[in-house]
């Protein structure tokens, strides 16, 4: 009943939930990463609470959510609320064990047009989590972490001991998360992890919006006809990761047993690189070698455009220590997942 792929790594924290369903909160679980949590863990027969404003999240996630797991959505209970109010934070984290934190404002060039906003959401909003979690008891937080924290430190291969200045007010509210969990496991002894994403994709995300990310938007641009641009010389690097191993990255952080691989954050990509112009031709070929109706999109040329303030210029994960500490082996590779995601994609178009 599981969907996401696993590996002999992961087994040990399959097993141990199965054995003892505990109850979670995944914040932003109408989202892309967030819908896929919360079917992971329904397949797992534990009880969720999920709590979602619906700023970026769809009701139709939920719904493909419903699809998958049959009967097991009766282990599901929604909250439509926000975290930027610490009323709704509170009710949500009432009875629970481990919390997921996914809900975000996760734009950079949004970031940059609405400071206040990112503020609000990141900051203000994940201090009222953090202030719930204290209250409730709960035992553990894992929360999404992002590889923009490492802003203009030069390493092409990103370590977590090292990070440059913040390019962005985005990736300045999320650095700012990690100091608030460290101190709140410092003084409180909350249980902390967080999960430092690079690139994510797979099915459920959102290819719409002046901000959506690389992946969705081209594939959506050439299910459409329409022509995909990229920003800069497409000699940018990104470490891309698929939705399967974020999923697997979480289940290992929430159930290690691991004292040393707590209070910290973590690295979770494929431990890669691809260039852009690269991307653009493993979507466009692959896309062509799915299906015979969109053969015509291989000779399509990918069109460019001005390098966008606040991106970084090389980016790649070094996953040594999530490796080490929390077990954590990438199931699905680049390629693989972008077979998977355009077969979903294509699916949905046709209905």
């Amino acid at each position: 009943m599981a969907p996401y792929a696993q590996n002999c790594r992961t087994k040990p924290s399959l097993d141990q939930l199965r054995r003892r369903p505990q109850r979670w909160l995944i914040t932003g679980v109408a989202g892309f990463i967030g819908s896929s949590l919360l079917q992971q863990l329904l397949a797992l027969n534990q009880q969720v609470v999920g709590l979602d404003n619906f700023a970026t999240g769809f009701r139709h996630n939920l719904e493909d959510v419903r699809a998958a797991v049959g009967s097991n959505w009766e282990n599901f209970t929604f909250i439509e609320g926000d975290i930027t109010d610490l009323a709704t934070c509170r009710n949500a984290c009432k009875g629970v064990e481990i919390v997921l934190h996914h809900a975000a404002f996760v734009s950079v060039p949004a970031s940059l047009a609405d400071p206040l906003a990112a503020h609000r959401v990141n900051v203000e909003g994940f201090m009222n989590l953090l202030t719930a979690v204290r209250e409730a008891g709960v035992k553990r937080l894992v929360y999404a972490a992002t590889s923009a924290s490492y802003g203009d430190d030069p390493a092409e291969v990103k370590r977590e001991e090292v990070i440059g200045k913040p390019l962005s007010p985005y990736a300045l509210t999320k650095t700012i998360n990690e100091l608030y969990a460290e101190l709140y496991g410092r003084l409180y002894g909350l249980e902390t992890m967080g999960l430092r994403y690079f690139n994510i994709f797979g099915r459920r995300q959102d290819p719409n919006g002046a901000y959506a990310a690389v992946i969705p938007k081209w594939i959506a641009n050439l299910l459409n006809g329409e022509r995909c641009t990229i920003f800069g010389d497409g000699e940018t690097t990104r470490d891309f990761c698929h939705i399967d191993n974020v999923v697997q990255a979480n289940l290992l952080a929430a159930t290690t047993q691991e004292p040393a691989a707590l209070g910290t954050v973590y690295n979770i990509g494929n431990g890669g690189c691809t260039t852009l112009n690269a991307l653009y031709a493993l979507i466009r070929d692959g896309l062509a070698a799915l299906d015979p109706a969109f053969a015509q999109v291989k000779d399509w040329p990918a069109a460019y455009g001005p390098f966008r303030p606040g991106d970084v210029r090389h980016s790649q994960a070094d996953i040594g220590k999530a490796t080490r500490l929390l077990g954590y082996q990438p199931s699905v590779s680049v390629a693989e997942g972008l077979h998977k995601t355009l077969a979903w994609y294509v699916a949905q178009a046709r209905g």
